[in-house]
């Protein structure tokens, strides 16, 4: 019977390396009910779901807040809360209107100058949250308050339009080159090199374990991970590349991709990134350890005011225009991203890629609800309380300390193991 169980345990370590590492399960498990919502309404709406063009309307119109999810999970592992992110992005993206619109300015230069305010404005914010010790919740609240009137004052409430470059470079779409193959060959080869990258990544980190004499999965394993992904790369880009000509893959996803995979290696294979998740598991530790807690504050701050300066100006390129009320409570949909994507309320837990997934099931969440002709008041309701079920659930699950289906799997056949074996008579 032992030996039965120890098989069984040995299989369920080889099934969870599917997945990658063991944090990556909790991902999966949010991956999984994003594939359920997804389906639930590709059957309620009759298809509609996964139109291509439903899809690439997802994509261009959440890309900025997904964006935001990614700078403010960094602030949330580290133990913050940013509410200033829909005010900063508002400013940021007024100012860029009006450089273009009424100063002259190419287009170029007003996204550069969009940028380098969003970097002051985030030197601060984290200023005050790093080195005076203002908690981040009062200065950002102060910032919402500060950057919302001066969007108006600059701005004078009134709508101001952007170049038309300025529009394509940030929210068009892949060109349609080469021959007709009925499909936009550049989201093609988009896919194929999306593929050919994921087969060299997983072949040299396999080759880097053999190096290093860690674990290294079985050959099972790493072929099985790679038929799911790129079969999971090829359903995407042909769902992609099957919009109507000159709808394909939007340049904001591809922006947005960018931003995903930077930020990701920052968090997972960089010193800078092990500290903020060091600040945010235990400050106090962390110091000890040498590291310079200030700078990871001041650092998360900034970079979340420069992201949403990038968001800002995502959002006015696809409108054509900044208006007054621009960023108004995105604030609150990236920090409903974050907690659905699995981030710790207290710090110190949470990834890109869980945000970017968190994110996906709050847009789909709408699109379908939209679809099926729910109110916007209703679907407000059902978003609060989605985030509200998401949040309970990671609460409950850390306090009984349950991480993963795989996890729960192995503790009972633990315990039966246990139960199995023969007790010694006293």
């Amino acid at each position: 019977m032992t030996d039965r169980v120890d098989e069984r345990r040995g299989f369920l370590a080889e099934f969870s390396m599917l997945f990658g590492k063991k944090g990556s399960l909790k991902e999966f498990g949010i991956l999984g009910a994003l594939i359920v919502i997804v389906l639930a309404f590709q059957f309620a709406t009759g298809g509609t779901t996964l139109a291509p063009g439903n899809v690439i309307n997802i994509v261009q119109s959440q890309s900025y807040i997904l964006i935001l999810a990614i700078g403010m999970v960094m602030v949330i592992i580290a133990g913050h809360i940013d509410l200033s992110v829909g005010s900063v992005a508002a400013f940021a993206s007024v100012v860029v209107a009006i450089s273009m619109n009424d100063w002259g300015l190419p287009w170029g230069v007003a996204i550069l100058i969009g940028l380098g305010l969003g970097l002051l404005i985030g030197a601060w914010q984290g200023f005050w949250v790093a080195f005076v010790g203002v908690p981040a919740f009062i200065v950002t609240l102060a910032g919402m308050l500060l950057f919302r009137g001066l969007n108006q004052v600059v701005g004078q409430s009134r709508g101001i339009g952007v170049d038309r470059g300025f529009v394509d470079a940030l929210a068009g779409y892949l060109p349609e080159v080469g021959p007709d193959t009925g499909y936009n060959n550049l989201t093609l080869l988009l896919g194929l090199l999306a593929i050919v990258a994921l087969v060299v990544f997983e072949l040299r980190g396999r080759a880097r374990r053999k190096r290093i004499g860690a674990e290294v999965p079985p050959q099972w394993v790493l072929i099985t991970r790679l038929a799911l992904l790129s079969g999971i790369i090829v359903a995407t880009t042909l769902l992609f590349a099957s919009g109507r000509p000159g709808t394909s893959f939007p340049l904001s996803g591809i922006l947005l991709v960018a931003f995903v995979l930077g930020y990701g290696f920052l968090t997972q294979r960089t010193t800078l990134g092990r500290h903020i998740y060091a600040v945010g598991g235990n400050r106090r530790a962390a110091q000890l350890s040498g590291v310079r807690s200030r700078w990871i504050d001041f650092f998360v701050i900034a970079n979340m005011s420069v992201l949403a300066s990038v968001a800002g100006m995502m959002w006015i390129a696809r409108a054509q225009a900044a208006g007054p009320a621009d960023g108004v409570t995105w604030e609150l949909d990236a920090i409903a991203a974050v907690f659905i994507g699995g981030a710790a309320v207290a710090g110190g837990i949470g990834t890109v890629t869980g945000s970017i997934i968190g994110g996906l099931v709050m847009a789909v969440l709408s699109n379908g609800l939209f679809a099926l002709g729910t109110g916007s008041d209703w679907i407000q309701v059902i978003k609060g309380l989605v985030l509200l079920i998401a949040v309970a659930i990671d609460v409950l699950n850390k306090r009984q300390g349950r991480f993963s289906i795989i996890a729960l799997l192995q503790r009972g056949l633990t315990r039966g193991r246990d139960r199995d074996a023969p007790t010694v008579a006293s």
